[in-house]
């Protein structure tokens, strides 16, 4: 915010006093100064109320802020594409915040994308909900099935979601998920312990997140009948190490069913 310089600067004035009964006069420049820095603030605040950029800033600030695996989805995305070739022409994200996912992923060449928000889109900012109003993403539920037939989608990206649910209902959604993939799921989860609980996060998601550790997602996968894709592991690892691409977050390659 600017300031306005006052009128306390130190002289002498014609009689000795310490401050000079004469105001002082601001010089030309200063003034042209001040009124093109404030022109530039009027122009920036109108832009930004129009969604010139904020939806950019806070979609920036949420994703790294509150959900770290779909910051990893971001930053994954032309690794993926190197791993998954033509599979990432037809992709479903699933997570929260998905609104920001999907808006990257349609800015791709011969890339269709589609997303399932699992939860409230109250905070959500106006091109957020232009895609929920155009049904490119949908708020569901996703203890429960998806509306979408098999094999709708060429691949299945999940992050910030699988955490919050109970084995119950995991038993269920993982599966689902599997079902509507033609090439396959990734699967991005948080590692124990480099995530606390919050508050708000049994506010809004029912419980707090549950990170789980990789020995624990292996044997549920061969628990369920899940098979890791062992050709997608390599080739993104082959493309992650050219890119010195270091996750934060844990990621896994899974078959879908056949």
């Amino acid at each position: 915010m600017l300031r306005r310089p006052g009128n306390h600067a130190r002289r002498l004035g014609d009689n000795g006093g310490l401050f000079s009964s004469s105001k002082s006069r601001p010089s030309p420049i200063l003034s042209l100064g001040l009124i093109v820095v404030g022109a530039l603030l009027f122009i920036a605040y109108s832009y930004r109320n129009s969604g010139g950029f904020s939806n950019n800033i806070d979609t920036t600030s949420r994703v790294e802020g509150d959900y770290l695996c779909t910051a990893e989805v971001h930053r994954a995305l032309p690794i993926l594409k190197k791993a998954y070739g033509d599979s990432m022409h037809k992709v479903l994200h699933v997570g929260p915040d998905t609104c920001s996912v999907v808006s990257k992923l349609l800015k791709e060449e011969e890339t269709v994308a589609w997303g399932v928000e699992p939860y409230d889109i109250e905070d959500a900012d106006s091109s957020c909900r232009a895609l929920v109003h155009k049904g490119i993403v949908r708020v569901a539920d996703i203890k429960f099935p998806l509306p979408y037939r098999p094999k709708s989608f060429s691949l299945v990206i999940i992050s910030d979601a699988l955490d919050y649910l109970s084995p119950r209902y995991l038993n269920k959604t993982l599966p689902d998920l599997a079902r509507v993939s033609a090439d396959g799921l990734v699967v991005f989860t948080g590692y124990p312990g480099h995530q606390r609980a919050k508050v708000s996060d049994v506010s809004k998601f029912g419980r707090a997140a549950k990170l789980r550790s990789a020995t624990w997602w292996v044997r549920y996968f061969v628990r369920t009948n899940l098979e890791e894709n062992e050709t997608a592991i390599k080739k993104f690892e082959q493309a992650a190490t050219k890119r010195s691409f270091v996750p934060n977050c844990q990621i896994f390659h899974l078959k879908s069913f056949q």
